[in-house]
């Protein structure tokens, strides 16, 4: 028996991953979550794996490196996943959850697992003792980053991630916004807000000019925007046609009220841009702004978004924010197993090693948990082949350039080269999955099955 059970701190999505890892394997954990107690800048809730940005996991399909990430997390049975998959919301071609009914049933579920200990405190410092996995995200309380940074002995880097606003079903103009999923890609899961040029023009110009929220001395001396989750007024002063050739592109969305705009003769009907909404309940009474995270101030938010056809009487049940957000140098600090250099009985996880996004987050957590409980037991850790989207994802965050590192989501860029080179993008990624899944399936059986190794890492 061992003599104290792993200790998980932070009850995101890496964390409650990594509890349940370790709980499955047979081996006590306390799963430490300061909220109620102590509230961060982004989340709303108590439940674990609350989700404060989209309600989105990312594309299903396998040959789009979030679908195959979904894909491996699947079969090596993450509880994340499965949840997801049980309270997913129509999305088109991604996997979207209800996430109110998904953080609260993960919430219920580990708390009634008899090995895990669910403890409502704050964690101020990283325990001496045991083994410890760190999953606090990136929104380390204060204290707990300053004990971080003196284990580490390095400078954080840090950057911006903001939140899009969430909008009620039933205040949007279904006169206006039509449903539809680019280029008929699955369920017809998006409402559209389409603007013609003038309108696009007004909307574009008074974002530019729109009172942004101010940001703390030395949040503004020390943090940036990370690229993949720009905020959109951001987008928009970066020219006048940024938003058209990004999240508010036109291009692939037809409204069937109109006729199909890709015939001749309703070529003149084609939206200038579109705005599209993504559902974020199974009823279809929330809807999130796909793509408009931001730092405007709330009242400015209303005033601007609602210049957006279709949203003119919008009621936003929740406003965009925007947070800091911190991550280490997981190339200095950190083996591919997750575990610290300085200390193998240390692990971390999430966007605090910096990965980037939810799926990456449970994958992360999945790895540090099966980790922490193998090293419990005595056994070796594992790493995954790097010709899986996980296996590639967790040795580059820990072999990239220290100088130069950046969060990483999970992307194909990643992964090594196939033997022959093939030219057609969704025929190469559909190759990259095949041979993930057949590395993946050779990986189960001949590591995670082969218990019987005594771990070296010490």
């Amino acid at each position: 028996m061992l003599e104290q059970p792993i200790q998980v701190i932070g009850g995101g999505l890496a964390g409650t991953e990594a509890a349940w890892q370790i709980a499955q394997a047979g081996v006590p954990v306390i799963l430490h979550e300061m909220r109620p107690q102590r509230l961060s800048p982004a989340h709303h809730t108590e439940h674990l794996a609350e989700l404060v940005c989209s309600n989105s996991f990312g594309a299903q399909a396998t040959d789009r490196a979030s679908g195959l990430l979904h894909e491996e997390l699947r079969q090596l049975g993450s509880i994340v996943i499965s949840k997801a998959d049980e309270h997913s919301v129509p999305a088109g071609g991604a996997l979207a959850v209800d996430r109110a009914v998904f953080s609260r049933d993960l919430t219920e579920t580990l708390a009634s697992h008899p090995l895990i200990e669910l403890r409502r405190d704050e964690v101020t410092q990283i325990p001496t003792e045991g083994i410890v996995v760190l999953t606090t995200g990136p929104l380390t309380s204060p204290a707990l980053t300053e004990d971080l940074q003196r284990f580490t002995g390095m400078e954080y880097m840090s950057f911006f991630d903001a939140a899009s606003p969430i909008v009620v079903g039933e205040s949007i103009d279904y006169e206006i916004a039509f449903l539809a999923s680019r280029y008929d890609r699955g369920e017809a899961a998006y409402l559209n807000c389409p603007m013609n040029r003038e309108q696009y023009l007004h909307f574009w110009q008074t974002l530019c000019q729109a009172e942004q929220a101010e940001l703390k001395d030395f949040e503004r001396e020390t943090a940036k925007f990370f690229e993949a989750c720009l905020p959109i007024e951001e987008m928009a002063k970066r020219g006048e046609d940024t938003m058209r050739y990004g999240p508010l592109k036109p291009v692939g969305l037809f409204d069937a009220r109109l006729g199909d705009f890709r015939e001749p003769e309703n070529k003149a009907k084609r939206p200038y841009a579109v705005v599209q909404l993504r559902q974020e309940d199974k009823a279809g009474q929330l809807w999130n702004m796909v793509g408009f995270q931001t730092n405007l101030r709330w009242g400015e938010q209303k005033r601007v978004f609602q210049l957006i056809p279709g949203l003119e009487n919008a009621e936003f049940v929740r406003m965009g924010v925007m947070h800091r957000n911190t991550f280490i140098n997981s190339p200095e600090l950190l083996h591919t197993t997750l575990q610290f250099k300085q200390r193998s009985t240390l692990l971390a996880a999430g966007q605090l090693v910096g990965t980037e996004g939810y799926t990456a987050a449970t994958a992360g957590g999945w790895l540090a948990g099966t980790n922490a409980a193998r090293v419990a037991l005595g056994l070796e850790p594992v790493t995954l082949p790097v010709t899986t989207m996980m296996g590639a994802l967790f040795d580059f965050i820990s072999s990239a350039s220290p100088k130069h590192f950046q969060p990483m989501p999970p992307n194909f860029g990643i992964l090594p080269e196939l033997p022959k080179r093939i030219r057609n993008k969704q025929e190469r990624y559909g190759q990259y999955r095949d041979r993930a899944f057949v590395d993946l399936a050779s990986w189960r059986t001949q590591r995670l099955q082969n218990s019987d190794r005594v771990s070296v890492a010490s």
